[in-house]
């Protein structure tokens, strides 16, 4: 593979990205890929994961949660799920499974805070591979599904068209994630249509911003994790994350 330059982060931002080349089985570009971040909602393919492994049916009802939590990041259906699985267990249990080396569990003080699950953007990108590569079929087609069928707005009303979305041409498959920003957007979003474990330094007290997902038909797999300066609104920190997966994409040629 040529090598290329990796983009800094924006001014004030902490970042860690990797973007893995499927048909070349290489990393393209990547920058502080081992840096933790706290999750958000990127941790819901774990959740569903490890909710669907082992699994012979899925019942409408939580059909329903997959749904709502993989297309629309919606919180409600993550943490059914969550307490369901056993909360922090689901993490040590993907990870083992997965191979994940930088991602943990929430503090133990903090059990039901599923958002504040430790990862990387390489282990995210090791997500993904196991899902394109490993999963079984079903497990697989049943949340890549989801995610190619993301819908612009969140139902917490935030705007998740952020990052791959609007950086990346149609087809794509992403998992966004947004922390810090409180529990409803200034302005809400508006579609015209929705067609190895270890303390982590999670950044708490900065909102956390993440771009995740599939995009060239499924050849190459973005993952971009984001620490917005402190206060930062989340329409300029969507904005600046969307610039910089742009240079990003770019850069990865």
């Amino acid at each position: 593979m040529v090598r290329r330059v990796a983009p800094a982060a924006p001014r004030g931002v902490k970042a860690g990205y990797v973007v893995f080349d499927r048909a070349a089985k290489a990393v393209v570009v990547q920058r502080n890929p081992r840096l933790t971040f706290r999750s958000a909602s990127v941790v819901k393919l774990l959740i569903a994961l490890d909710y669907l492994q082992g699994r012979v049916r899925v019942p409408a009802g939580d059909q329903e949660l997959l749904r709502v939590m993989l297309r629309s990041s919606d919180d409600k259906a993550a943490t059914a799920l969550w307490k369901r699985g056993g909360q922090g267990s689901i993490v040590r249990r993907q990870a083992a499974r997965i191979g994940l080396r930088d991602t943990a569990p929430p503090p133990a003080a903090l059990p039901g805070f599923w958002g504040y699950t430790a990862l990387s953007a390489a282990d995210v990108i090791a997500v993904y591979r196991f899902l394109l590569d490993r999963a079984p079929k079903r497990d697989r087609e049943l949340v890549l599904g989801h995610l190619r069928r993301s819908t612009r707005c969140g139902t917490d009303g935030f705007d998740q068209s952020f990052g791959i979305p609007s950086a990346s041409k149609r087809p794509w498959a992403v998992k966004q994630g947004w922390s810090g920003f409180g529990e409803h957007p200034a302005v809400p979003c508006r579609a015209a249509a929705n067609a190895v474990f270890r303390s982590a330094d999670l950044g708490l007290g900065r909102p956390v911003l993440h771009t995740t997902g599939l995009i060239e038909n499924e050849r190459r797999i973005v993952a971009i994790l984001t620490l917005q300066p402190a206060g930062a609104g989340f329409g300029a920190s969507a904005a600046r994350l969307t610039a910089f997966t742009t240079k990003i994409e770019k850069a990865a040629g």
